[in-house]
């Protein structure tokens, strides 16, 4: 007798996965890799998500951290990220053929802290230490000019040349409200502070949280599936358990999946981060489809038409 699968409803987050930028990301290694041959290299991941670096990679893509560990005469690409000054600089003193793949919502905070640099102002930047993003957007200006604070608490501590000139700008790749508490201690401690002209958080990462938001109270359990280094898959598991979802976890890929703490699950949101592509997306629901009677319901609470242009560099002919 053929036992009988217990049935389990997926709601599927919509919009999920690829934003934009990644997409740009992703072809400028490719048409690079059209354009010149492999191999081509690519300063540190190009986004955050293992197997579209290794599916590049497998392509001739070759990572590595620092512009001095690629020969000076083949392309190197920056990564969607965004990276400091120095690092083009570095390439043009070599001579090197580069690509910089930083997403142009990454550039326009770029562009806004100069900006404000060059009104004189000093800029604090809401984000998280250590990430490439933050790393890249500091790195804008010199050493001293930008200031990092994660929480709310850290603004209390901030030590700052004048609180009458100051400017702040954001990663990102954070969640809305948690960018929202450091605002308001920012412009409770500092009255005078200048925002950004437009929300920096990008409209990728906004919907992302915002589908999450409206399935994670339908759901008994949420999958992010996205890298342990994505700040913005992160945030997605996060959002989740705020928003009434009792068990939230982030998965790479289908062998990643805790079954036993699903044990029972009636109900599951699904949602992917802005790196990871939907075939891994599939490949969850795939292994969801072995075990259980699956109904997929999808919950789509925004349309994004957005589409970068590659550099034109890669739109010319050789």
């Amino acid at each position: 007798m053929t036992q009988t699968k217990p049935p389990l409803t997926i709601h599927l987050a919509a919009p999920r996965g690829f934003c934009a930028g990644v997409d740009r990301a992703i072809k400028i290694v490719e048409m690079a890799l059209e354009k010149w041959g492999a191999p081509v290299f690519v300063r540190h991941e190009i986004v955050h998500n293992k197997y579209v670096v290794d599916g590049l990679r497998d392509k001739g893509a070759v990572f590595v951290e620092e512009i001095e560990d690629a020969p000076a005469d083949r392309p190197i690409i920056f990564s969607a990220h965004g990276v400091p000054k120095s690092v083009p600089q570095a390439a043009q003193a070599r001579q090197m053929v580069f690509v910089d793949a930083t997403c142009p919502l990454v550039s326009k905070v770029h562009i806004e802290a100069e900006r404000h640099a060059e009104a004189g102002l000093q800029i604090v930047m809401i984000g998280h230490a250590g990430h490439p993003e933050t790393i890249g957007t500091m790195g804008q200006l010199p050493q001293g000019e930008v200031l990092l604070v994660e929480t709310p608490e850290d603004v209390a501590g901030l030590q700052v040349r004048d609180p009458a000139r100051l400017a702040f700008v954001t990663q990102t790749t954070l969640s809305i409200d948690d960018t929202a508490d450091v605002v308001a201690a920012l412009q409770a401690r500092f009255p005078a502070i200048v925002g950004p002209h437009k929300e920096d958080i990008c409209y990728a990462t906004t919907n992302r949280q915002h589908a999450v938001k409206e399935i994670a109270p339908l759901c008994d359990a949420l999958l992010v599936v996205g890298a342990p280094n994505s700040s913005n898959s992160k945030r997605l598991v996060e959002v989740a358990a705020r928003a009434g979802c009792a068990y939230a976890q982030l998965v790479q890929r289908a062998d990643d999946i805790d079954w036993r703490a699903l044990e029972g699950v009636g109900t599951l949101g699904i949602t992917a981060g802005a790196s990871a592509p939907e075939v891994l997306v599939n490949e969850v629901i795939d292994a969801f489809r072995t075990r259980y009677d699956v109904t997929v319901n999808i919950v789509e609470t925004a349309q994004e038409r957005v589409n970068f242009k590659v550099p034109r560099v890669l739109r010319e002919q050789a």
